[in-house]
């Protein structure tokens, strides 16, 4: 069994950018950074508003650089944006 951290993405699934170590979060700690629970990574990952990655020895997250902006956007956006980007992310999900 693996930790978390060491997890790797599946490589038939997803094509993924290999980053380096320092520009890279882990799912978990993207998810503390942002104050929301870990599964809503993922849906953040399928919605194209975090960033998958993986470092050259295969350990997955999402970019520093994602999560920056997506914490900026949180605290930048009008209701009326959340809910726009709501609407249009769940008929995009689908």
């Amino acid at each position: 069994m693996k930790l978390r951290d060491e997890r790797r993405y599946p490589k038939l699934l997803l094509r993924v950018p290999r980053v380096p170590d320092d520009a890279l979060l882990s799912q978990p700690e993207a998810a503390r950074q942002l104050g929301i629970a870990l599964f809503r990574i993922g849906v953040l990952i399928a919605c194209d508003h975090l960033v998958p990655a993986e470092t050259s020895a295969g350990k997955a997250g999402v970019t520093i650089i994602s999560v920056e902006a997506e914490r900026t956007w949180r605290e930048s956006a009008t209701r009326r944006a959340k809910a726009r980007r709501l609407l249009k992310d769940t008929i995009g999900f689908f």
